[in-house]
């Protein structure tokens, strides 16, 4: 009997506990509102990954002696943090368990002086952990997942306690671990305030919640398959075929490439999303627009200011001066503009936190004040330091070389929309005007 007392009063001490903590989030989001306060809201998973990569070749059904590393990882928690080594303080809505692995990645979150409100914690559910099995290469030879949580309980209802944060945010990433209903919620509560979203893909599989969200997304940033399989569900048929493409390919082939991707980035835009932004490996980035769009007027809103994101706008704009690619000539041409960003040379040590550091690294610049071309430099030039390093996230980012390496990107921006039209002039009609 006493027991069963004792029980029933640690449930109800640690329910009380809950709720007032709860209760003192929800006032710190209201009294943030009113302050003016804005902050970029970063919405997904938290995971722990584990790194294995042996010294030899392994062998089946035997231990191979190697390294193994705890990293901290999660599209979402990824970009969060490179947003924040480039002077955001990314207001994180996300779930972990309360174990040693979801401590280890909470500890960053105090360590950082982040919001730490919008990280969900429960005993009742083990974080989520992917187990990455390299080769003796680096590439990645297999690998576990164990991320159901992150659909289960990163849901609706948590979401919108952070409904304050998100209506005032000057933009807010989602990555597609979230279930459909969450992607939704999170989706309408910015359209309430024209609040942009970013839409990260995460996986072909998961890529085709894209489908409900749609015409609320603002920027997307798929590779080549995330695109294919994000273009067929959005049009609810197998219409395009997946792209195989060697690494490192000619210039002949990457203007081949850009006019296969084309046709499924049209359909995208078509269904909503203003700006998709393909990333290509070592073929650097492709980024595909409606002509009427400003890429180089093109700025967010609410942004807090601060003396780091001053310093990282003051680097690029001195490097990258606004430059409009786009003649009138152009725009005539074509109702869709492509640009592409070559990519850089690195010293590539491993690949696994590229794509989340391009996305970081991008909306950091946006909410610091530069536009989408400078924003896309300075998002790859982070990606590039991030494969030159063994973590997900570099340690720390050097803005000067941040900046130089942005300028080489930016200065080598093409835009290709004219290009592709004629090829695709002269394909259709068989002859050439000449333009």
């Amino acid at each position: 009997m006493e027991n069963s007392v004792c029980r029933r009063l640690n449930t109800l001490s640690r329910h009380l506990w809950i709720e007032n903590e709860t209760n003192q989030a929800l006032q710190l989001n209201c009294l943030s509102a009113m302050d003016g306060i804005s902050d970029p809201v970063i919405i997904g998973a938290m995971i722990m990954d584990i790194h294995a990569t042996p010294s030899i070749p392994a062998q089946p059904r035997t231990t191979t002696p190697g390294m193994v590393h705890y990293i901290s990882g999660g599209v979402a928690r990824n970009i969060a943090e490179c947003m924040t080594k480039l002077g955001n303080k990314p207001f994180m809505i996300s779930m972990i368990g309360d174990d040693v692995a979801g401590n280890l990645l909470f500890a960053y979150w105090k360590s950082a002086g982040l919001a730490i409100q919008g990280i969900q914690r429960r005993q009742d559910v083990g974080t989520p952990v992917v187990c990455n099995v390299f080769d003796a290469n680096g590439e990645l030879a297999a690998a576990v997942a164990s991320v159901e949580a992150i659909e289960e309980f990163l849901t609706e209802e948590w979401i919108q306690r952070f409904k304050g944060n998100i209506l005032s945010a000057p933009v807010v990433m989602i990555d597609a671990n979230l279930n459909p209903s969450s992607l939704e919620a999170s989706c309408q509560i910015a359209a309430e305030s024209g609040v942009p979203v970013w839409f990260e893909p995460v996986s072909v599989t998961k890529s085709k919640r894209v489908v409900s969200v749609a015409k609320h997304i603002t920027f997307a940033s798929p590779n080549e398959d995330e695109l294919i399989a994000m273009a067929n569900a959005v049009s609810c048929n197998d219409r395009f075929s997946s792209i195989q493409m060697k690494a490192n390919i000619g210039s002949k082939s990457v203007e081949h490439l850009f006019q296969m991707l084309k046709p499924a980035m049209r359909v995208l835009i078509d269904k909503g999303i203003k700006l998709v932004i393909v990333t290509l490996g070592p073929n650097g980035v492709l980024l595909g627009s409606m002509a009427r769009q400003n890429l180089t007027n093109y700025h967010l809103k609410n942004i807090n200011p601060s003396c780091y994101k001053k310093q990282l706008y003051e680097n690029v704009t001195s490097r990258c001066p606004s430059t409009e690619l786009l003649s009138e000539f152009d725009r005539r041409r074509s109702d869709l503009i492509l640009v592409h960003f070559p990519s850089l040379p690195a010293a590539v040590v491993r690949l696994t936190g590229a794509g989340d550091c391009f996305v970081g690294g991008t909306l950091a610049s946006l909410c610091a004040g530069l536009d989408v071309m400078q924003s896309i430099a300075v998002g790859m030039a982070a990606a590039k330091a991030a494969v030159e390093v063994e973590t997900n996230i570099p340690s720390e980012y050097v803005l000067a070389t941040i900046a130089d390496d942005a300028q080489r990107i930016h200065s080598s921006a093409k835009n290709v929309t004219v290009k592709a039209w004629r090829q695709n002039h002269v394909l259709d009609i068989g002859w050439d005007q000449g333009f």
